[in-house]
């Protein structure tokens, strides 16, 4: 028979373990890039995600609120009945988490060293299960999803100090059946100062002017002040998986809202269905002046990294 004080003994050592605390999301990274230091920053409003990134002094990230970060999103079965915010699995929060401190999407795990941030993620549905988006109602019938983000982050790739190498994972739960998948591998939402746009061709290294938008291209894109004296864009290396298209670009310049975006996104189509499980991409970020850039992207283009 098991005594009273064993059993208090016992709820003791498995009470931290009920009820453990979720990994503390405030983390920073830093390191030289150039003649500044990039500073990255995520808080635990955010579940871990990207809410600030700075050189020289400039912010490169637009937070106000939980869908305005650098950050990845998903989105399933696209079609004419439903948008891509109608199931739409989001690193930092729901569109109901607002300009608030709290995020409905649940942090799991992170490690923040030197110049390398990891994170894991449990991310929310965009939307609730009563609200809509154009018109048409959410799919999803929870709040939190069981779709799971793990990010790796090195502020530095390869002799390119000025580059953000990132890696991004997206698990897709067994129970699902999809037969089309939206992988916004990742984002950013940027300050309105950044309203030059850029498109990127390989052929000739060069930048060339590109419209606000909205869009998308087959070429890298890049932001930039109109000065052309802080710039980040965003490049895929090569990277030819199954049932998959992309990457795309997008960008966009929202006048009202005061910010602007661009994307790198891929699309996975099977018609029998999608398998479930583990999808991966590699990003390039490159940081700097407008100059910079085009530098990066070009010497990146040479090294025979972009999907043509």
């Amino acid at each position: 028979m098991v005594t009273r004080p064993v059993i208090a003994g016992l709820l003791l050592l498995v009470a931290p373990l009920l009820f453990a605390a979720e990994p503390d999301g405030n983390a920073q990274i830093r390191a030289q890039a150039g003649d500044s230091e990039i500073v990255i920053t995520t808080t635990r409003r955010l579940a871990g995600a990207i809410g600030s990134l700075t050189w020289h002094g400039q912010e490169f990230i637009n937070v106000t609120d939980h869908g305005r970060e650098l950050q990845s999103a998903s989105a399933f079965d696209l079609s004419p009945t439903a948008n891509s915010e109608v199931f739409n699995p989001t690193e930092a929060g729901s569109r109901d988490d607002g300009a608030g401190t709290n995020t409905t999407s649940r942090l799991l795990a992170i490690s923040a060293e030197g110049n390398r941030l990891r994170t894991k993620t449990q991310m929310a549905f965009w939307l609730k299960s009563v609200e809509r988006s154009g018109g048409l109602l959410a799919r999803n019938t929870n709040v939190l999803s069981n779709h799971v983000l793990t990010k790796d982050v090195r502020i530095g790739y390869e002799r390119w100090p000025q580059a953000l190498d990132y890696h991004v994972t997206f698990s897709v739960p067994a129970n699902e059946a999809h037969v089309m998948a939206q992988f916004e591998a990742l984002t950013a939402y940027m300050p309105p100062e950044f309203n030059t746009f850029y498109e990127f061709y390989p052929q000739t290294g060069r930048l060339q002017s590109l419209s606000q938008g909205p869009g998308e291209i087959k070429h890298p894109v890049v932001l930039a002040t109109s000065d052309g004296k802080f710039a980040m864009g965003i490049f895929a290396p090569s990277q030819p998986q199954p049932d998959t298209i992309g990457p795309s670009y997008g960008r966009w310049f929202f006048d009202g809202a005061h910010v602007a975006k661009w994307n790198c996104v891929f699309r996975v189509r099977n018609q029998q269905g999608i398998r479930s499980g583990d999808y991966s991409y590699h990003l390039l970020v490159p940081i700097g002046t407008l100059a910079q850039v085009e530098g990066m992207m070009r010497d990146w283009t040479t090294a025979g990294t972009l999907v043509k």
